[in-house]
Formats: C-alpha cells, structure tokens, sequence
C-alpha cells in the first residue's frame, strides 16, 4: 500500500513539474468547446472555431491566467540563485606520492568453467 502511494506520489509530483497538467485541462476545455460548437455549427466550423483562439471559453481564460501568473513566479526564481564569479587563480594539481601500474588481467574469465558440460543437460519429468 506503502509502495503504490510512493509511486502515485511520484508520478503526481513529476506530472506537475513538467506542467502536464496544465496539457490535460487544456485538452479538456477544447474537447469541450468542440462538443458545445458541434451543437451549432458544421464539423469544420466548429473545429475553426475552437482551434482558432478567437473564441476562448472560460476554462481556456482561466489556463491563460493561470500560466502567466506561473511564468511570473518563474521569472523571480533565477534571481535568487547563486553566482560564484571566475577567479583568476590557477588550479593546482598534485600527483599522489606512490602510483603503481596494476597489470592487465583477465580475473573474470579465470572465474568461469572451461567448457560447458557436453551432451547438454536433459531435462527428466518429475
């Protein structure tokens, strides 16, 4: 139960920072709008009609208002990061004082039989 709420909560979490959300409510509000202009119009009316951004329902102004207001929140964001200016020291590197060259082997092949066992293995009913 533990483990599904952990997942769920990830997937919710991941959802809202990518601003997936904000997708699915959009698709809702043109799914909408569609079925409300296929009332009055012809299907290609409609779909100009929703699509064309001329005429926003109320859903589609209030995901408007809404990521604007989001992107401005962003905006304030990098403002608090912090900024290490380049210095005009060198860097420094020192070599460890003992340094061996380790010998080149094999060590997983010596690990596993020479060959495999000939005839292969039958399997025999239980």
């Amino acid at each position: 139960m533990f483990v599904r709420f952990g997942k769920l909560l990830i997937v919710l979490t991941l959802v809202l920072a990518t601003g997936a959300h904000w997708a699915a409510l959009q698709t809702v509000a043109w799914t909408t709008m569609l079925a409300n202009n296929l009332r009055s119009d012809s299907l290609a009316q409609a779909v100009s009609k929703t699509f064309d951004g001329d005429h926003p329902c109320c859903l589609c102004k209030a995901i408007a208002a809404a990521k604007k207001s989001e992107k401005k929140s962003e905006a304030v964001s990098p403002m608090l990061k912090m900024e290490f200016p380049p210095t005009a020291e060198t860097p420094v590197l020192f070599p460890p004082s003992q340094f061996t060259v380790l010998p080149l082997e094999n060590n997983f092949s010596s690990a596993l039989p020479s060959k495999p066992p000939l005839p292969p293995p039958r399997n025999f009913p239980a």
